[in-house]
């Protein structure tokens, strides 16, 4: 069997710098594409805004605090999405086994090529040559390590992680940086005396699987630089959310209404990013007990704005009774694509009411 050869291209600051590209302005300057109000999120921030700790999910009012000079410009999708067309267009090129995370990044196999690092490097070029923007690439044996690398030297990189530099590579790499592992599941292994590579490493796989689910059999095999997914041109994503933790409980629902808002826009823009569509909205509440609850709802069609998920989320949120308790965390999702069952049809009843 052919070793693998993975790319993972990530388009540097994309909303950004689409902005920039387009407004000479707004070049050398920091700006958040995303709606600059109390409840707005921030879709993506400029290079010259990160270093003040403006990034993407940040609500707006604390990007501006940490960067008063933030200039605010509304998304383009309609412009983003062509873009990332004339991007996907380019790679196809190349292989037709690409495989898009969102509008942004997407994973490519050239195993049939001879240096899938060369290729990377002329599709940079062909980004830069034919959108004026950058990107960032990352080649390894796995989508695991393509990804890691490819975040590595941003912006305008391009890393390479060889098979025989596997081994060294994972060893090192704190467990921040593996895929899938986020903030809580790092610190849970900080206090197992987890931190990095080697260190997991140490863990057989059942102790694991004890420790953290399923997921503890694909750390086993990250540990040791293995992951079998292969690059899927035809994935199916089966849900888009966010959520968020407040700093104290409340039952207050005039604030919870403004932070559910929050949490919304930032889903909205996952599901442009992502060009999700989905049926199922899904509201999450976790109470100060830590006990948590969800209310869901799903429409005959797709969700297609996001007037109609304000009116759902908002419509869920109405409906629930706190039963005295106070709120520390509210979440919302949209799931149950029409594209995860083509063939699935929603029935409609007439039960004779008006």
């Amino acid at each position: 069997m052919l070793q693998r050869k993975i790319i993972h291209i990530d388009m540097d600051a994309f909303y950004a710098s689409v902005e920039q590209r387009d407004d000479p302005s707004l070049r050398g300057r920091p700006i958040a594409v995303g709606h600059d109000g109390p409840r707005g999120v921030v879709s993506t921030a400029s290079y010259e805004a990160r270093p003040y700790g403006v990034r993407s999910a940040l609500p707006s009012v604390t990007a501006r605090r940490l960067c008063p000079e933030l200039i605010f410009v509304p998304a383009r999708f309609d412009v983003y999405k062509a873009v990332s067309q004339q991007i996907r267009d380019i790679f196809r090129e190349y292989t037709e086994l690409v495989e898009p995370l969102s509008l942004d990044e997407a994973f490519l196999d050239v195993t049939h090529e001879r240096s899938a690092t060369l290729v990377a490097r002329e599709i940079k070029a062909r980004i830069r040559r034919q959108t004026e923007l950058t990107a960032s690439a990352g080649v390894s044996v796995n989508k695991m390590l393509a990804k890691i690398a490819s975040d590595y030297r941003k912006p305008d990189g391009l890393f390479t992680i060889a098979p025989s530099e596997v081994e060294a590579f994972v060893a090192a790499l704190p467990v921040e940086r593996f895929f899938g592992i986020g903030a809580v599941t790092a610190e849970r292994m900080h206090r197992m005396g987890i931190h990095t590579g080697a260190d997991l490493r140490q863990w057989d796989e059942a102790a694991l699987v004890q420790r953290f689910g399923k997921a503890g059999h694909a750390y086993y095999g990250y540990a040791r630089g293995v992951d079998e997914r292969e690059v899927e041109p035809h994935r199916v994503r089966k849900s888009v959310g966010a959520e968020t933790t407040f700093a104290e409980d409340t039952d207050d629902r005039t604030r919870l209404s403004m932070e559910l808002a929050a949490v919304r826009e930032e889903v909205w823009n996952r599901i442009q990013r992502h060009e999700f569509r989905g049926k199922t909205v899904v509201l999450k509440l976790k109470y100060d007990d830590f006990r948590q609850i969800t209310r869901s709802k799903t429409l005959f069609t797709a969700i297609d704005s996001d007037e109609a998920l304000c009116r759902v989320s908002e419509e869920l949120l109405a409906g629930v009774d706190f039963h005295g308790r106070k709120v520390r965390l509210i979440g919302l999702t949209v799931g149950n694509t029409p594209e995860a069952c083509a063939d699935c049809v929603q029935l409609r009843f007439d039960f004779g009411e008006e």
